[in-house]
């Protein structure tokens, strides 16, 4: 298996003591010896002395946490370089503010040049609609401007950069004064990326990984693909983290693959998978996600993009290959088609053989009981966001505006997800939602819809072992013997227990429950704060004045 990870100096001996270390091995561990990259003892502070003598260095974690390194299953890391380093819209309140951010956006930066910026949302301004082109040439003082909507799905522009893309208004998504979706969306996206220098690109990437590692994240799921990027954006970034410490990097390509010449391509690439964002379907937010009925707010059903034929063909090449497949669906129809789809291809190919490749599906926020039963069967991995339905779910949100509230309410299903025995991995889709991993856990454990919560401690595994296991590997995001050393060191306060129902969580923060507990994640109570950030034995991450 390809991962991205730099490459590692001479390892040193470390014993890690006087602190709490999450690991099941011991559930009151204070210690940890690291050895080669990997973990080799977790244990009690009294048999820590009997290593403090043969290692090469000695923390004392002051009484800090330390527990694996989170991995983010859904990143979008250049783009979120270029939301980091760019135009951030995500903090607009109204149209007003946002076309004023672009002005000052413009103006402080001279010399011409296209103009990426993120995080406009309509849905939550006061004029519930987005801006107009002539409004936003206006601010931009004739540059050429992309500006995705939050959800990446359409976009508004500028003339400019029409003007750049030749053909662009017989494209299907075109809309005169709207935002633009579908191919004419792509199409503008390729010309304002092709905008950005192989120099800035880089930077871009630096930022988000920098940015990840400083939020105790070691491992990210690039999403990548045609439609998203570019190869060359991809295979810079593998590049750039194999040669650099920093978190690890799997990366995915969305591009459907025939046959084996396809899968040695994606394989070429440096690719793991041909699965993450390979679309059936878009968003909610865009009206794009495709549903069995039509939207609340709209008389259609959003746009599907492959159908159960060909994510059968996909599922049955990647399998016969031995690649992972995967796919990104949101509309109930398009897990649908998902679920018929990989049906169709256990039906040819035998039911263990597409179990064992652990396929994937990213987003799958609409589902029923019977694809949920039918995730589990077919072992598929549900590669989920907790902070869309934070930013968008609940009775007067996005989620309700779009489907009503009875459909909104069952959106992002975690807690019978998990009942029924699907894997879990957590992500951000950033920058759709930002890289926050503890915020993430918390919206798991306290979503919007009460039934959906799950345990602060499940919700917690997914973040962290569930984004190994969705790369099929079973080795890592767990402190025990053997592991990889990726670790994140967190000052926090009191450790609880926590679990959906109250009564349980009273009674769990007894130590003879035996399980290792977590910090408070409250609605209002303070997250942890990163210390430090360690990947494969090698610190890539250490807060200043520390």
């Amino acid at each position: 298996m390809t991962e991205s990870t730099a490459p590692q100096s001479e390892h040193r001996t470390v014993l890690l003591r006087g602190g709490d270390v999450h690991s099941p091995a011991d559930p009151f561990a204070t210690a940890m010896v690291v050895e080669r990259g990997h973990v080799a003892w977790v244990g009690s502070e009294g048999a820590a002395d009997a290593f403090a003598s043969g290692v090469d260095e000695v923390v004392d974690l002051e009484g800090a946490l330390v527990t694996p390194a989170f991995t983010d299953s859904h990143v979008h890391t250049t783009s979120t370089g270029l939301a980091l380093t760019g135009l951030d819209l995500s903090g607009a309140r109204t149209l007003t503010e946002a076309l004023g951010l672009v002005r000052a956006f413009a103006n402080s930066r001279g010399g011409g040049g296209a103009i990426l910026g993120h995080g406009w949302d309509a849905a939550r301004w006061p004029e519930q609609r987005p801006p107009s082109r002539g409004e936003l040439d206006e601010a931009a003082g004739g540059r050429a401007v992309y500006l995705p909507r939050v959800d990446v799905h359409s976009a508004v522009v500028t003339t400019a950069l029409l003007d750049l893309v030749p053909g662009v208004t017989s494209l299907a998504g075109y809309h005169p004064d709207a935002p633009l979706t579908g191919d004419a969306h792509h199409a503008v996206r390729a010309a304002a990326h092709a905008a950005v220098t192989p120099v800035q690109r880089a930077q871009a990437q630096r930022a988000a990984l920098a940015h990840a590692a400083s939020l105790g994240i070691g491992t990210v799921h690039e999403c990548a693909g045609p439609e998203i990027s570019d190869e060359e954006d991809f295979v810079g970034l593998l590049k750039l983290a194999s040669e650099q410490p920093g978190p690890r990097v799997f990366g995915y390509w969305a591009e459907p693959v025939e046959d084996a010449k396809g899968a040695r391509r994606i394989r070429e690439l440096g690719a793991i998978g041909a699965a993450g964002d390979l679309f059936v379907d878009g968003s909610l937010g865009s009206h794009t996600a495709l549903l069995h009925d039509p939207y609340a707010d709209a008389p259609h059903t959003g746009t599907g993009r492959l159908d159960a034929a060909r994510i059968a063909a996909h599922v049955t090449a990647c399998t016969e290959a031995g690649l992972q497949a995967g796919f990104h669906a949101i509309g109930d129809a398009a897990v649908s088609a998902v679920v018929a789809g990989v049906r169709a291809a256990s039906e040819t190919l035998g039911l263990a053989r597409v179990r064992a490749a652990r396929h994937r599906v990213e987003h799958a926020e609409m589902l029923n009981p019977e694809t949920i039963a039918a995730f589990a069967e077919l072992g598929l991995t549900a590669s989920v966001q907790p902070a869309f339905d934070a930013a968008w779910g609940g009775t007067e949100g996005m989620y309700a505006r779009r489907l009503g509230a009875e459909r909104a309410a069952t959106l992002n299903p975690y807690a019978a997800l998990l009942r029924a025995g699907v894997p879990l991995a957590f992500g951000s889709d950033s920058p759709v939602t930002p890289l926050d991993p503890w915020g993430t856990v918390r919206a798991a454990a306290h979503h919007r819809t009460p039934d959906h919560r799950v345990s602060v401690r499940a919700g917690f595994t997914a973040h962290t072992r569930g984004g190994w296991r969705a790369v099929g590997r079973d080795d890592g995001g767990v402190l025990v013997p053997g592991a990889p050393a990726d670790y994140a060191v967190w000052r926090t306060g009191e450790l609880l227990v926590q679990a959906p129902d109250d009564r349980v969580a009273r009674w769990s923060t007894d130590p003879r429950s035996g399980t290792p507990g977590l910090p408070d994640l409250t609605p209002g109570a303070g997250l942890p704060v990163c210390l430090r950030t360690v990947v494969f034995g090698q610190t890539v991450y250490v807060r200043p004045n520390e």
